[in-house]
């Protein structure tokens, strides 16, 4: 969503509180979006300007890149395979309509373009991998429908998923490229899309990686700057979606929303620790979630119902490995933080 996510960053720049985070050298002033931790040593965040920047040491240091051809262009998303293999979908902000796949296999000192759209009106939100060959991104919708591409062959080859079989978008509907967390998977067929922008939010859902969809309305009320931000499962059926109002940055009014049969009727939370916007959530492990906004970050340890907020700075984005969870934001901010 190309104003919304314009906004997003003004948002951001909200106050921090005291430091609980380990705050490192991310090697650039860059906002960050995008952010995958295949490890507890290695972690990627990609973000404004066409910047990556990854480290294969825990953080004790960082190497930051910048994109061949890419300035233009905000990474909203990165997902890794080890130190050295890397995807990251870009988005233009602005006119002209722009959105690219790159790929590395050397650590991000050189990238191959994979995947270009440059159709009016394109903006991708969102990228995920079941594993090292079969992928998924996703645009606003053009022509009425979300436009939804994947992969077999590990990005050489992207192929739009058919219009008819994607239910229509509902009128204002889109998606929020905030956190690279409005789409995730499950499993090797699973995938979710959290939207916005609508009359209501909604959860679209596909158990055939993509082929075939169905979509699922919330109770959450939806509107130009508020929806669901970000979408994470611990199995099939346990999910938690993240997100509220980006014009009202601290309000918590239907910040969190719960499902247990696999996202097809969702219910509103409440948790006087998450506080505010939500921007991005991951599953951590067993029942528990790590979510973080432009206000602050939380954790619950009990799928979703109760969380408990953690002292440091607001963030996009978070990712998990292992017993590290990472977290990005404005400025190359990036945090550490053992679980």
């Amino acid at each position: 969503m190309r104003l919304i996510c314009m906004m997003l960053s003004l948002v951001a720049s909200a106050t921090p509180l005291a430091a609980q985070w380990t705050l490192q050298q991310s090697g650039t002033s860059s906002e960050f979006r995008g952010l995958h931790a295949v490890s507890e040593r290695v972690v990627w965040a990609a973000g404004k300007d066409g910047v990556v920047s990854h480290t294969s040491d825990g953080g004790s240091s960082w190497r930051a890149d910048s994109i061949p051809g890419a300035s233009g262009l905000f990474l909203v998303a990165v997902r890794a395979l080890d130190d050295r293999r890397a995807w990251t979908l870009g988005t233009a902000f602005s006119a002209p309509s722009a959105a690219r796949i790159y790929f590395t296999e050397d650590g991000g000192r050189s990238w191959r373009l994979q995947y270009e759209n440059t159709t009016p009106g394109v903006f991708f939100d969102g990228m995920a991998f079941w594993d090292s060959r079969r992928g998924i991104a996703f645009s606003d919708p053009l022509d009425g429908t979300f436009l939804v591409i994947t992969t077999e062959d590990g990005g050489a080859h992207w192929d739009r998923v058919p219009a008819e079989r994607l239910p229509a978008a509902a009128p204002g509907e889109a998606a929020f490229a905030a956190s690279g967390t409005a789409i995730t998977v499950h499993g090797d067929r699973e995938v979710w899309i959290g939207t916005g922008g609508g009359p209501r939010a909604r959860v679209f859902h596909s158990n055939d990686r993509g082929a075939t969809w169905e979509v699922f309305e919330t109770p959450a009320s939806g509107g130009t700057a508020k929806g669901v931000f970000g979408i994470a499962f611990e199995d099939r059926k346990h999910g938690v979606a993240v997100g509220g109002d980006y014009q009202q940055p601290t309000a918590s009014s239907e910040n969190l929303l719960l499902t247990d049969d696999g996202g097809k009727r969702w219910r509103i939370g409440s948790s006087p620790g998450l506080l505010g916007v939500q921007y991005g959530v991951v599953h951590m492990r067993g029942g528990s979630y790590l979510a973080a906004g432009p206000g602050g970050s939380a954790w619950s340890p009990d799928e979703g119902r109760t969380w408990t907020r953690l002292d440091g700075p607001g963030f996009n984005t978070v990712s998990c490995a292992g017993r590290m969870c990472w977290a990005g934001g404005i400025e190359g901010r990036i945090g550490r933080l053992m679980r």
